[in-house]
């Protein structure tokens, strides 16, 4: 429901009279997990942090999608990954360098109040397109993420280059039935994901005939397979736990009985079982998937299932999904900022770059509640600001980072009773609810969008100086 103006106002000063008590104290920001606390300082690095010559000259001239044109390399015709003493690239469709700096979700919002917001604003669903596509193009965005409304930006004068996203799994865990709905993803029953049916795999290949509609569409970087899929250790244990006659109870009870004996049973699992069951898992999942993407789009890159907290932080999983993909996508919340044994990580392991797929922080000086969503909480916009300053900062020092989507272009709605359990009440756009920007958070992103790549040669060369 809506927010009582007077309430509103109210709320809004309580937060920013208690921020006094949590303010920036030199390079920390004051963050909690939720609203209610506990609130902590963390170390926060911006441009200001940086020697002037890492920061004093802007990127330059860039081509129509955003890469480099003074730095070149063999053009394909679509979006490629390559590495280059050291650090991976994407190349655009014209051989430019390129690191993608992206916005997911660009996409109208569907209350009726919103609606009229949009229409009284923009006028109609074109202009709306066209104008959201200028206002990310001036603030150095060079790319819309998952969930954006294609139809209508792809159109538009002068586009940005986009992902799409796929739901090979959650598709067909909707015609066999069994699905139910989480905060910002599809639940599986028992966490254990139906890679073992044998119509998964046919399902796929006639699931997958949709990406050749754009297979030749130089504009688009690449897809996602799914999101947030369940992967952990705890895979065998959950297979195994699965009705008598499951596909994936057979499986996980054949493994397991032919590396432990026909008796073995749930209390025999062993560590190494645990982690060598997981990868036949994910291995089986990427390698069905794959191959029917790859069928009927062979010239985009296959940018992953959007991997989400502890499945993001076992290799095994990493060296299972490697061989399959272009790129390794990554939800990555709960670190302010990006840990780089992480992000090494996550190359050694896969032998590819990685993408940072959502990752935000919401403050307290818009009024609303800010309880549901993964992101951090902050005071004020200015506070977002810094975060993303400091996170990308943190990205563009891993050699394998190429690039980031910010989550999301609008705030949640409140009015929208159709919106997913994570997306109803929090400050995560670089827009309002009322498509009015963040103008302090979108300065920053500007700020740094426009110096990505000056920052990336000024860290490699500051890394090849330190080296020994």
């Amino acid at each position: 429901m809506q927010i009582p103006t007077t309430f509103r106002t109210l709320f809004c000063t309580l937060a920013l009279t208690v921020s006094c008590f949590l303010p920036v104290e030199g390079g920390n920001v004051a963050v909690a997990i939720k609203p209610e606390g506990p609130w902590r300082l963390f170390p926060t690095r911006t441009l200001e942090d940086l020697p002037p010559e890492a920061t004093s000259q802007l990127d330059g001239a860039l081509n129509e999608y955003g890469g480099l044109r003074a730095q070149t390399v063999k053009a394909k015709g679509f979006f490629y990954t390559t590495n280059i003493d050291g650090r991976w690239w994407l190349v655009d469709p014209i051989g430019g360098l390129f690191m993608n700096k992206g916005v997911a979700a660009v996409s109208m919002l569907g209350s009726s109040t919103a609606r009229a917001v949009l229409k009284e604003k923009f006028g109609n669903d074109s202009d709306w397109a066209s104008r959201s596509t200028a206002m990310l193009r001036d603030h150095g965005f060079n790319g819309v993420g998952a969930w954006s409304d294609i139809e209508r930006l792809r159109v538009v004068g002068q586009p940005l280059p986009y992902t799409r996203i796929w739901n090979f799994m959650s598709a067909y865990g909707k015609r066999r039935g069994g699905i139910y709905q989480q905060a910002g993803h599809t639940g599986y029953p028992n966490d254990a994901i139906f890679v073992f049916d044998p119509e998964f795999e046919i399902f796929c290949d006639e699931y997958a005939k949709g990406l050749a509609a754009s297979k030749d569409d130089p504009w688009l970087i690449g897809h996602f397979s799914d999101n947030e899929l369940p992967f952990s250790r705890e895979a065998l244990a959950n297979f195994l736990s699965l009705p008598a006659g499951d596909p994936g109870q057979q499986a996980a009870q054949d493994w397991l009985r032919a590396r432990h004996g026909e008796q073995a049973t749930v209390r025999d699992i062993t560590t190494q079982d645990k982690q060598e069951f997981l990868a036949v898992v994910v291995d089986r999942y990427f390698s069905i998937v794959s191959r029917a993407m790859r069928k009927f789009d062979p010239n985009h890159l296959l940018i992953g299932a959007r991997f989400l907290g502890t499945s993001a932080r076992l290799p095994e999983v990493l060296k299972a999904a490697g061989p399959y993909l272009d790129v390794i996508s990554v939800n990555l919340y709960h670190s302010w900022t990006p840990n780089p044994d992480l992000l090494a990580m996550w190359t050694n392991m896969s032998g590819r770059p990685f993408l940072i797929t959502e990752w935000y922080a919401k403050a307290m000086d818009t009024g609303m509640p800010n309880h549901s969503g993964a992101g951090w909480v902050v005071r004020t916009q200015a506070n977002r600001a810094r975060f993303y300053e400091n996170f990308t900062l943190g990205l563009l020092e891993s050699k394998a980072c190429v690039g980031w989507h910010w989550f999301k272009y609008s705030d949640n709605d409140p009015t929208d009773a159709n919106a997913d359990p994570s997306n109803i009440d929090s400050n995560k756009g670089v827009v309002s609810n009322r498509y009015v920007p963040y103008q302090t958070l979108m300065d920053s992103m500007k700020r740094i969008n426009e110096r990505v790549y000056g920052l990336t040669r000024f860290f490699d060369s500051t890394h090849s100086m330190s080296s020994p």
